[in-house]
Formats: structure tokens, C-alpha cells, sequence
């Protein structure tokens, strides 16, 4: 069975983003990129099901520029057997992305598609559903476990109430939340290997897919500094205050 996975190049989350000053965006100049964690989540899940003899090839993409390569190295470290890079230098909305897979996915012809639910750059959290959509496959969101038994996929999902589990039918879509496994570091000798892996470039045009903009960012802005807070007396003020502000009846 081959499992393809998609993988975003982002801020890495140790980074505080800082907003351009004309308010058109985000600065990356000179900030430092890395793999989008949850995405480090769904190679490790891919690689772990190859160990254990459900999968045969583990397949990573990523769209955007060139130097998200880097990022799909690392996941060839990891275990990954080869890469697919779509390159452009343009932003890709969430349904370009999803577009672009469902093109990867009928040339890579895989039977499960493992993904992070969302990207921590945009938080869109669309990719995953549009590409289900878009393939007409099933699909299994937020997974905290995932386990593949024959021709279906049984994917424990992290809902509002507490745990779901569904059964899906191959081929199917998964995407990852944070408590489904901890990724690995990729070893040295694995990081020098990884630079023979293959790695396959082709441009969204090559896959027939119009990745022009839907959607116009209007402007990008920081959060506002959260204000000082204040020291009560006692408990009466407290309460005074909460229904001053229509928290307390």
C-alpha cells in the first residue's frame, strides 16, 4: 500500500511572526522555516505503518518555492522513500493545495492520504476536507490513532464530547491532531541518505491546475497588547466587578 503525504513549509513555531509595515502580510525575511508540526505528525504515522508492514512506500509533496525542498528532505530523514516538490513561489489558497493533490493522487494512485489537520501559518484547517471532497473518498479528521486492517481504516477522531471512531473504506483521507504520535529525530546517518532519495519537481501547469487567487487579504495585523489588569480588595469587589462586566448574575 502506498500512503502519500503532504507536507507545509512554515515559521517554525518557535518563532514569533512579525507583520510587515505596510500590513500586507507576514515577514519572512530571514526567519527561520521549518516542516508544519502537524505534518511531522502524519510522516511519523506513515512511516510507523510502513514498519509495521501496512505500507510499502511512503510518498511526500509539498507546494511552494524551491526552498521547500529543505522541508521534504526532512521527511525523507525521517523515513520517507521519496518526494514530490510542486513548485511555485506564489501563495496557494487551501483549495489550490487541495487541487494540486487530487492531481498527485491520481498519477501516485495511493490508498491513503495522511495529512496534518491544519497548517499553524494560516490555521485554515480546509486542505484535508476539500482534497476528500475533491477525490470523493473518505475521510477521517483530527485523528488521535489510526489503524489499517485489510481494505479499511478504522480512525479514532478527537471530537468536542470525547472520542469518535470511525471505519472508512480504502482509499481514504486522514488528517492528524497532536496526540496521535510524537515524531522523530531524524539521525544523521538517515539526514545523509535522505540526500539521495529521489526528489521530483513539477510546476502546477504540468498538472493542469489554475492555482490563481480566490480570496484578497485585506489587511494583516498583530493582535492588540493585552491591558494591565487591576488588584482587589476582597472577594465583594470581585463579585462587584463580574457584574459590572454581566458575568455574574
Amino acid at each position: 500500500m502506498k500512503i502519500l503525504v503532504p507536507v507545509k513549509r512554515v515559521i517554525d513555531y518557535n518563532v514569533k511572526p512579525r507583520v510587515k509595515m505596510d500590513g500586507s502580510g507576514v515577514d519572512l525575511a530571514n526567519v527561520k522555516m521549518s516542516m508544519n508540526p502537524f505534518d511531522e505528525i502524519a510522516v511519523e504515522e506513515a512511516i510507523r505503518l510502513k514498519e509495521k508492514g501496512t505500507a510499502t512506500e511512503v510518498v511526500v509533496v509539498s507546494v511552494g518555492p524551491q526552498k521547500a525542498q529543505e522541508t521534504l528532505r526532512t521527511a525523507l530523514a525521517m523515513g520517507a522513500d521519496r518526494a514530490i516538490l510542486v513548485q511555485t513561489d506564489d501563495e496557494v489558497e487551501p483549495l489550490g493545495v487541495a487541487k494540486i493533490l487530487k492531481a498527485i493522487a491520481a498519477e501516485e494512485a495511493p490508498r491513503l492520504v495522511i495529512l496534518g489537520k491544519q497548517a499553524i501559518d494560516d490555521d485554515s484547517n480546509q486542505t484535508g476536507q476539500m482534497l476528500a471532497a475533491l477525490l470523493g473518498w473518505g475521510q477521517g479528521t483530527f485523528a488521535s490513532k489510526v489503524e489499517v486492517s485489510g481494505e479499511s481504516v478504522s480512525v479514532t477522531r478527537e471530537v468536542d464530547g470525547g472520542l469518535e471512531t470511525v471505519s472508512l473504506k480504502l482509499p481514504a483521507i486522514v488528517t492528524t491532531d497532536l496526540r496521535l504520535n510524537e515524531p522523530r529525530y531524524a539521525s544523521l546517518p538517515n539526514i545523509m541518505k535522505a540526500k539521495s532519495k529521489p526528489l521530483t519537481t513539477k510546476a502546477p501547469a504540468d498538472l493542469g491546475v489554475d492555482i490563481a487567487a480566490r480570496l484578497k487579504t485585506l489587511k494583516v495585523a498583530e493582535p492588540p497588547k493585552r491591558s494591565a489588569g487591576v488588584k482587589i480588595a476582597d472577594v465583594d469587589e470581585l463579585v462587584a466587578k463580574l457584574k459590572a462586566m454581566g458575568v455574574a448574575a
